[in-house]
C-alpha cells in the first residue's frame, strides 16, 4: 500500500493535491491511502479498524466542501485506481468510482456507440455523483443517473468486499443509491446500464438582457413540462445576461427541430441579443464550454435549492451576481417522474443552484455571507436541496425524504454500528441533519 502520512515531503498534495476547489480545508486527516487496486480498497479498511482511524473516500475530488478530507480519518484516494470494462450482450459498463463520466467514460462509449448520463463538468468522478443521486445529462427526461446503476461492489465496514444489487445486499444498493458522502461503505465498482449514444445533438439558445428576467422565467415556469422529455431545459444568468438553452439529445436534427420548438414561443424572444435555434452541437463542445465556466485553480463558494414558487423570488439570485465569473442557474425536472425506492428521494420541478467563482482568498467570508441571505430569502419556496451541491458546514437543508431518512440510519446501524465510515460533514452547533432549519424552529 502506498500510504502518506503528516510530515512527509508528498503530504499537502496527497492531502488536498486532488480538490478541485481551491478554498481548501485545513482538517487534517491521520493518513492518505493512494489506492491503485481492489485489495488496497479492503486493505485500508482493515487498517482503519485496526488502527482505530474513520474512513473517508476521495474519488474525483469535486465536492465543493471537500467532503473526503476529514480530521483523524485514513483518506483513501482512488484517483490511481481507474478502470473501466464493457459487456456487450447486456448494455453494462463497469467502472471504479474515480472514472470521469465526461473526459474518460462518455469517449470510451461512444466507440461502442452506447452512452450514459454523467456529470456535465467532464472532470467530475463517477464515485460521488453517482453516491448523490447524479444529475447528469437529461436527468429531466430520463432519469437519475443513480437509476440505472443495476449493481455496485462494495468494501462494508467489516473489510469484506461484496456484490450489491436488487437480490443480494439489496440494503446497500439501495442506499449506495442517494446516500451521497454519507454512504456506510467504500464502493469499489459501479455497474451501469447503458443506453444508445444520441444519433443527434442539437441545441437552441435564446439569451436575454436581465432585465427581461420576470418576463422570460415566468414564461418559463409556465410551459417547460410541456417539452419533449428528450430536451435537457437549463436557464443560466453570467456575465449580465440570462441565457435559455434547450439541448436534444435525439436521432435526428428533424427530431431534435421539433423537440426544440416549444422554446420559441417566449413572449419577448423579439428583443433577445442572441438567438440560435436547433443548432447541431456536440457533447464535446458541450464539455470545453462547462470547461470555461468551471476554471481549475479557483475558489468556489455553491449553494442549491430545490424550488416550489415562481419566477421573481429566484430574481435576486440571477440579478445580481457578485463576482464577473459567477453563474446561477435554472434546472428544470417538470415533469417529475417516481421515483423507483432508493436513497435519493428529495426533488421539485425546479432546481436553482449558484455558484460563486473567485480567487481572493479575503473575499470568502463576504461571498458566503452574500449567498447565505439570498438562499434564506428562498427559504419559503424552498423544499430541500441537493447533495451535490451542497455544504452541510454552511447551510444544513433538508436533502432525502423523511421516511427514507430514517431507513438509511437503519441500515448504517446494521452495516456501520462503529461509525467507521466519516459520514456526513456538517459545522460545529449545526442543527440535526435532513430538516430545513426554519421549519423546524
Amino acid at each position: 500500500m502506498d500510504i502518506v502520512f503528516p510530515g512527509d515531503p508528498e503530504w499537502e498534495d496527497a492531502r488536498v493535491g486532488r480538490v478541485f476547489n481551491a478554498r481548501r480545508p485545513s482538517r487534517q486527516p491521520a493518513a492518505v491511502l493512494r489506492a491503485v487496486c481492489e485489495q488496497d480498497l479492503i486493505d485500508g479498511v482493515r487498517l482503519a479498524r485496526a488502527r482505530g482511524w474513520k474512513v473517508a473516500v476521495r474519488s474525483g475530488g469535486h465536492s465543493w466542501a471537500a467532503w473526503s478530507v476529514r480530521s483523524d480519518s485514513l483518506l483513501i484516494d482512488l484517483g490511481g485506481f481507474r478502470e473501466i470494462s464493457y459487456n456487450s450482450d447486456n448494455g453494462v459498463v463497469s467502472v471504479t468510482p474515480s472514472v470521469r463520466g465526461g473526459a474518460d467514460l462518455r469517449p470510451y462509449l461512444a466507440e461502442r456507440g452506447r452512452f450514459f448520463g454523467g456529470g456535465h463538468c467532464p472532470t467530475v468522478g463517477l464515485g460521488g455523483f453517482l453516491l448523490q443521486g447524479g444529475q447528469g445529462y437529461n436527468a429531466r427526461g430520463w432519469g437519475w443517473a443513480a437509476e440505472s446503476v443495476v449493481a455496485v461492489d462494495v468494501v462494508t465496514a467489516e473489510g469484506e468486499l461484496v456484490r450489491a444489487d436488487e437480490s443480494n445486499n439489496s440494503d446497500l444498493f439501495w442506499a449506495a443509491r442517494g446516500a451521497g458522502p454519507g454512504f456506510f461503505g467504500l464502493v469499489a465498482r459501479f455497474h451501469l446500464q447503458t443506453r444508445p449514444l444520441p444519433g443527434c445533438v442539437a441545441e437552441t439558445v435564446h439569451v436575454y438582457p436581465l432585465d427581461l428576467f420576470d418576463d422570460v422565467m415566468t414564461w418559463l415556469h409556465g410551459m417547460h413540462h410541456t417539452v419533449s422529455p428528450d430536451v435537457e431545459i437549463v436557464a443560466v444568468s453570467a456575465e449580465g445576461s440570462l441565457a435559455v438553452t434547450g439541448l436534444a439529445l435525439v436521432a435526428t436534427l428533424d427530431e431534435a427541430r421539433e423537440a426544440l420548438a416549444p422554446l420559441e414561443t417566449c413572449p419577448v424572444i423579439d428583443k433577445a441579443l442572441v438567438r440560435q435555434t436547433a443548432v447541431p452541437s456536440s457533447f464535446e463542445s458541450h464539455a470545453e464550454r462547462q470547461m470555461a465556466a468551471n476554471p481549475e485553480g479557483f475558489r468556489y463558494i455553491v449553494d442549491n435549492a430545490w424550488l416550489t414558487g415562481s419566477a421573481e423570488a429566484m430574481g435576486p439570485l440571477f440579478k445580481d451576481l457578485p463576482t464577473v465569473r459567477s453563474f446561477a442557474i435554472w434546472f428544470s425536472m417538470a415533469p417529475l417522474r417516481e421515483l423507483p425506492d432508493m436513497a435519493f428521494s428529495l426533488q421539485s420541478e425546479i432546481y436553482c443552484a449558484v455558484y460563486l467563482v473567485y480567487e481572493d482568498p479575503a473575499d470568502d467570508v463576504r461571498l458566503r455571507s452574500w449567498l447565505t441571505d439570498r438562499m434564506a430569502a428562498l427559504q419559503p419556496i424552498t423544499a430541500g436541496q441537493y447533495l451535490g451541491d451542497s455544504d452541510f458546514t454552511a447551510r444544513p437543508v433538508k436533502f432525502m425524504g423523511e421516511a427514507q431518512y430514517r431507513r438509511l440510519e437503519e441500515i448504517r446501524e446494521a452495516r456501520d454500528p462503529e461509525r467507521l465510515f466519516v459520514g456526513y460533514l456538517t459545522g460545529d452547533g449545526q442543527p440535526p441533519l435532513n430538516v430545513n432549519p426554519w421549519e423546524a424552529s
